[in-house]
C-alpha cells in the first residue's frame, strides 16, 4: 500500500467538508469578548500519538484543564498538513472539525490572499518520513517552514505569534536565526517541549536566585528525540539558578561502559549522589520482580542500567548539567543546593506513549500556553532556554559521532534571565 498520497489526492477527498460542515469547532467558537484569534495549524502528518494529532485534537476540541473541560480560546482558520501515511487521521479530523486546508503554508497564512490573515501560527514538525544527515539526525522542516512564515511576515508588513514545537532545528547557525528573526520583527516566540510545563510530583518550585550547583535528568528514550525533553527538564530548573543562565562551555556524551567509567571519577561525586535521588523518583525502574531486591545506589544503576546514553554538559559559570539517557519509563530531576548540600527532586510528567493513559494529558499544560501566547501575545518563558537546549542536543550528537569527544561549544554563550514567577508550569 502507498503510504504517501499526492497533496492534491488529500485535498479533494476533504474539500467536500471544509466549505459545507457544521463540525465542533464551529461549535465552539461564540465568544462574548469579541471576535476570537485565529490561527494557521502547520503539522507533519496526522496519525495516532503523533504531535500533530494531539495538538489539532486540543486547538479544534479542548481538553481538560483545572478539574473541567477547557474549550479551544482560539479557532483554527487553516490547517496544513504535509505527509499522508497509511493511518492518516488528517482527513477524518478536517471533517469533524469543519477546518479548511490549504496545499501550502503561504496559502495557509494568507488564507488564500496575498496578505497575512491569522492571528498566530502554530508548527508541529514532528514525525513522517523526513532525510537523516550522516549523523542520524532527522532533519525535520522546522527551520524550513519557519523561514517560509517569516517570509510571509514580511510581504505582508505584520507579524503575529509563533510556536515551534520541540528543538528549533539540527544546525546551530538554523536555531540562532530563528530567534533573531523573531527579535527582528517583534512577535512572540514560543518553542520547546511539554516537559517544563507538565505536572511536577511533587509539586515544587525552583525558587528565583536558588544557589543551584548542579542538574541531573534521568528519562528514556533516545538521541535527536527525546534527549530535547531531558535536557529542558533540567533546564527550566537550573536556568533559576542564582546569576542566571550564561551559556554552556562544553558537551560531551558517552554510551555504556565509557558512560559509566567517566561518572565514576572523583570529579562527578555529586553527580553520582543526584543520578541516584532522581532515580528514586521513578514510578517505572526496571526491575523484574517487583519491588526491588536490592538498594537503589549507585552499584544498582551502573549494574541495571548499563546500556545508557550520557550528556554531561559543562556551563560557562562551572555549573553541570548531566543527562542519562536509561532504560526507565518516566523523566526524573534532581538539583544541588550550593548553600547547604539539599537535594531537590521531582519527577516530571511525560509517561510512555502506550502506559497509562492514551489520551495523554501531559500535552494539556503546552496547549494551554499556546492558546495564551496567540490571546494574549506573551510567552510564559524566554525562547533562549530552547535555543539553548538545540545547541546542547547538536553538540551531543555530535560528541556521539566523533566516539565520545568533548565538543568545545563557544557559539552557545547564550545569556538570559528567567521570569520571577516560577509557577507558569501549575495546572
Amino acid at each position: 500500500m502507498n503510504l504517501r498520497r499526492s497533496r492534491r489526492e488529500f485535498i479533494q477527498s476533504t474539500a467536500a467538508f471544509s466549505g459545507a460542515a457544521i463540525g465542533l469547532q464551529s461549535l465552539l467558537s461564540a465568544n462574548d469578548g469579541g471576535p476570537r484569534k485565529r490561527i494557521a495549524f502547520l503539522g507533519t502528518e496526522v496519525r495516532t500519538h503523533s504531535h500533530a494529532q494531539h495538538f489539532l485534537d486540543r486547538h479544534a476540541m479542548g481538553y481538560t484543564w483545572g478539574g473541567k473541560w477547557q474549550k479551544p480560546r482560539f479557532d483554527i482558520a487553516s490547517v496544513y498538513i504535509d505527509q499522508h501515511p497509511e493511518g492518516d487521521l488528517a482527513p477524518g479530523r478536517i471533517s469533524k472539525y469543519g477546518l479548511k486546508d490549504f496545499p501550502s503554508i503561504e496559502e495557509a497564512l494568507t488564507l488564500g490572499t496575498s496578505k497575512l490573515a491569522v492571528d498566530g501560527v502554530v508548527i508541529i514538525a514532528e514525525h513522517g518520513k523526513y532525510p537523516d544527515n550522516e549523523k542520524g539526525q532527522k532533519r525535520y522542516p522546522r527551520y524550513e517552514w519557519f523561514k517560509r512564515v517569516v517570509k510571509v511576515f514580511e510581504s505582508s508588513g505584520r507579524s503575529v505569534p509563533v510556536f515551534n514545537d520541540k528543538h528549533l532545528s539540527t544546525v546551530w547557525s538554523e536555531c540562532k536565526e530563528m530567534v533573531e528573526d523573531s527579535k527582528r520583527l517583534g512577535f512572540p516566540f514560543l518553542a520547546g517541549s511539554s516537559l517544563p510545563v507538565t505536572w511536577r510530583m511533587p509539586s515544587i518550585d525552583m525558587p528565583l536566585d536558588t544557589p543551584l550547583q548542579e542538574s541531573v535528568c534521568v528519562c528514556y528514550g533516545g538521541v535527536d528525540s527525546y534527549d530535547i525533553h531531558g535536557l529542558e527538564t533540567a533546564q527550566c530548573m537550573s536556568e533559576r539558578r542564582k546569576g542566571g543562565e550564561v551559556g554552556v562551555r562544553s558537551v560531551q556524551a558517552l554510551r555504556d561502559d565509557a558512560l559509566w567509567q567517566t561518572l565514576a571519577g572523583d570529579s562527578y561525586k555529586d553527580t553520582r549522589k543526584l543520578l541516584v535521588s532522581a532515580l528514586t523518583r521513578s514510578h517505572n525502574l526496571p526491575v523484574e520482580t517487583g519491588y526491588p531486591t536490592a538498594p537503589i545506589d549507585w552499584d544498582w544503576a551502573v549494574k541495571t542500567l548499563a546500556k545508557s546514553i550520557g550528556y554531561i554538559v559543562e556551563h560557562r559559570d562551572g555549573f553541570r548539567t548531566t543527562l542519562l539517557l536509561a532504560p526507565i519509563r518516566d523523566f526524573n530531576y534532581a538539583g544541588l543546593r550550593s548553600d547547604n548540600g539539599e537535594i531537590i527532586s521531582c519527577q516530571m510528567y511525560l509517561p510512555m506513549p502506550t502506559h497509562g493513559s492514551t489520551t495523554a494529558d501531559f500535552f494539556n499544560p503546552l496547549a494551554n500556553h499556546i492558546e495564551t501566547l496567540v490571546v494574549e501575545g506573551k510567552t510564559p518563558y524566554p525562547v533562549e532556554r530552547t535555543l539553548l537546549t538545540s545547541g546542547m542536543v547538536i553538540a551531543g550528537v555530535e560528541s556521539l559521532y566523533q566516539k565520545g569527544k568533548t565538543i568545545e561549544t563557544p557559539e552557545l554563550a547564550v545569556t538570559y534571565r528567567a521570569k520571577p514567577e516560577s509557577a507558569y508550569w501549575r495546572v
